[in-house]
Formats: structure tokens, C-alpha cells, sequence
């Protein structure tokens, strides 16, 4: 169903499909009448919030008739401490995603040049269009960021570069070599935005530590407490940059754009190391489970340094995603990316992985159990 947005709406936004995020467990539970979903569609963490945020959490809401500290200075203090950087190099947003419109308000006039890869997170070009930037677009290489292409395309109009690494919602990363000559000469006015939404769970030995190119680059990194740290419900993520892009950023920032309780939670989380320690042992032996059960079905799995798996369906995909979800089986069904054929799954507790492999055997007909059946 298309709605049809009012004529006075600015022309950058008509033709905008908003962002469509994976349907919320309540939802399937109301609308197909279930009361035992999972869901593995939003690449949360299965584990639940950090116990000690938890904790913090608890202890802030005694001061819920207060506003929150509009600076974010205790979370970026522990996190100045974390890094060996003064706060001024440190900006906290609603998300990391706030922090991706912040630097479009910050950085780029109608008409820019806004360089995205294809495919990506889809927010880089929706939120670009809304800003009224020139988004072009380069096609990934092996569903890998093509980075010598998006370097050629790279224009003195070019205020703005994405780069997701690791990729959402392929799971693929951008080397240290790959991301090192990239950087070399670009415009002096394009600021390059690295999306480290997903940093806490890359293990790869040439992955690059972006921190050490910041004094050298106009480059914003922009992390998240949704993922590893389990705090999706709660909005909060950070940034880092020079000093000078930083107060571009904070020039256009709502007040008290982080709320108290997520300020509060996202501390705590930061020094809850056996959580996240628990965390990445949960991701790295579902990955290897679901890699295998997958392939064992005979499906293409997309080598992930994250938390979820892109997985080739064919022409069935949007079926087996529907079909799944009538099962109670939340995964994400990938049209809206042109990825027509594929699904992303979130790797969950190892009972959810189980069950989602169960699932995907029956729907599919490969469970010897579910084709006795006659299902």
C-alpha cells in the first residue's frame, strides 16, 4: 500500500520510500495469532542487555524528572579514557544512525555529491536524498565494497562518502590496504563516514583500526550500543572525529538528543567486559553452525564477520520468508536491498539457531521429517 505524501512536503522527500525495519515480535504475534516467535531479522543481540547495564539502568530512573545531561560528558569522558582522546573528539547521537544525518546536516548543501555503495545500509541514500544531496551510487564487487571504483567516482562535488564496515547487510569488510588507499587523495572537501556498527565483533587480523587515521582524514567513525552491547531499545551510539568536525556536528544536534536512562546504560555497558566477552563466543559458534547447517542444505552462505549470514535462496526467497514467519521465524527477506534471492539471518541463542535451521528444512522440503509429512 502506498501512502501518498501532501503536496506542500518538500520535493527532496515525494518520491521517498521510508525505511522499513524487521517486523517486532508483537506484531507476527498479533497479526498471525503466535505466542512463540524469535526473531532473527534485526541483528540484535539474542543475549539480552548487559547485566550491568541493567543495573545502571535501575539506579537512573530516580532522576526521570530531570533532563538528561545534554553534553553526554560522563560517557564521553569513559570513553575519551578509552581511546587516549580528549572528549572534544567525541560526539554521542540517538543511535549511531542520528549521527549519520548529523553529518548530512553538518556537511553536505543541496545539490552535493553524496557517495554511497550498492548494496549498503539503505539509510546512507535515503537520508541523503531527504537532505537533497546528489547520491551516486557505485555497485559492489562480489557483494563487497568495491573501493578502487568508489575512489574513481569521487568528484570535487563529492562532500560525503559511506563506507559500512563491516557491510549491512552483506557481512563482508573493507581491508586495511583496501581502506588505506582510498583515503589517499581524496577532494579536501569530502568527509568519509565509517560506519563501525558492527566493530566488537570482527575478529579479522586485517581489519583496520580507523582510530589511527583520524588526526590524518577528515573521517567520522560511528559506533553502536545496539549490537554487541544489547542496547537496541534504548538509542545511543558515538562518534569520533577531529575537534573541527565534531562542532559542525554538535551545531546541529537537538538538545538532550540521548536520553538520560541510555547515557546511563551505555557506561555501564562499556565496562561490562565479560558480557561482551560472552557475546562474540555466542556469535562466532552460531556463525559456525549456521554456516554449516546452511551449506549442508545446499545454500550459499556469504562469508560474515558478524552477527548474521547473508544466505542466497533463489526465486523462493520472499516465499521462504513468509513461510518461516508463519512459523514464527522472524528472518529479513532482502528486495528492498536488490538483493531479490536472498534472506539475512541473525544469529541467535543456539536453541533459535536450531529452530530456525528446523524451520527452513520444513519450508523448504529438505526435512526428511516434514516431507513424511506430506508438508
Amino acid at each position: 500500500m502506498t501512502t501518498l505524501i501532501d503536496s506542500r512536503a518538500r520535493e527532496a522527500i515525494r518520491s521517498l520510500e521510508g525505511y522499513r525495519p524487521g517486523k517486532p515480535i508483537e506484531e507476527v504475534q498479533r497479526e498471525l495469532g503466535l505466542r512463540d516467535v524469535i526473531k532473527l531479522a534485526s541483528n540484535e543481540n539474542a543475549l539480552g542487555p548487559s547485566p550491568k547495564a541493567l543495573a545502571a539502568l535501575r539506579r537512573a530512573t530516580a532522576q526521570l524528572h530531570r533532563y538528561p545531561d545534554a553534553t553526554c560528558a560522563a560517557l564521553k569522558a569513559k570513553l575519551a579514557r578509552r581511546f587516549k582522546l580528549d572528549p572534544s573528539w567525541f560526539i554521542v547521537g540517538n543511535g549511531s544512525d542520528e549521527l549519520l544525518v548529523l553529518a548530512l546536516r553538518a556537511f553536505v548543501d543541496p545539490g552535493d555529491e553524496v557517495l554511497v555503495a550498492e548494496p549498503t545500509f539503505l539509510i546512507y541514500a535515503l537520508q541523503a536524498k531527504a537532505a537533497g544531496a546528489r547520491v551516486v551510487t557505485v555497485k559492489s564487487e562480489r557483494l563487497r565494497y568495491d573501493l578502487p571504483r568508489m575512489r574513481a567516482a569521487a568528484t570535487p562535488q563529492t562532500k560525503l562518502v559511506f563506507i559500512a564496515n563491516p557491510d549491512n547487510p552483506t557481512g563482508t569488510y573493507v581491508t586495511t590496504k583496501e581502506l588505506e588507499a582510498f583515503l589517499e587523495g581524496l577532494p579536501a572537501q569530502t568527509v568519509v563516514v565509517v560506519d563501525e556498527a558492527y566493530y566488537e565483533f570482527v575478529q579479522a587480523a586485517d581489519y583496520p583500526q580507523t582510530v589511527r587515521y583520524l588526526e590524518d582524514h577528515p573521517l567520522l567513525i560511528t559506533r553502536s550500543f545496539s549490537k554487541a552491547y544489547g542496547l537496541a531499545g534504548l538509542r545511543v551510539g558515538y562518534g569520533l572525529a577531529r575537534p573541527s568536525l565534531i562542532r559542525a556536528m554538535d551545531a546541529v544536534r537537538e538538545p538532550f538528543n540521548v536520553n538520560s536512562l541510555a547515557q546511563a546504560a551505555a557506561c555501564a555497558a562499556l565496562d561490562d567486559t565479560s558480557f561482551l566477552a560472552k557475546t562474540r563466543r555466542m556469535t562466532e559458534d552460531g556463525r559456525r553452525y549456521l554456516s554449516r547447517e546452511l551449506g549442508r542444505l545446499g545454500l550459499d552462505v556469504v562469508p560474515s564477520v558478524t552477527n548474521f549470514l547473508l544466505v542466497k535462496m533463489g526465486p523462493k526467497a520472499a516465499d521462504v520468508a513468509q513461510r518461516l514467519l508463519r512459523r514464527g521465524v522472524i528472518v529479513r527477506e532482502m528486495r528492498a536491498w536488490k538483493l531479490d534471492g536472498f534472506i539475512r539471518v541473525t544469529i541467535g541463542t543456539m536453541p533459535e539457531n536450531r529452530r530456525f535451521v528446523q524451520a527452513l528444512k520444513e519450508v523448504t522440503g529438505s526435512d526428511p521429517v516434514s516431507q513424511s509429512r506430506g508438508s
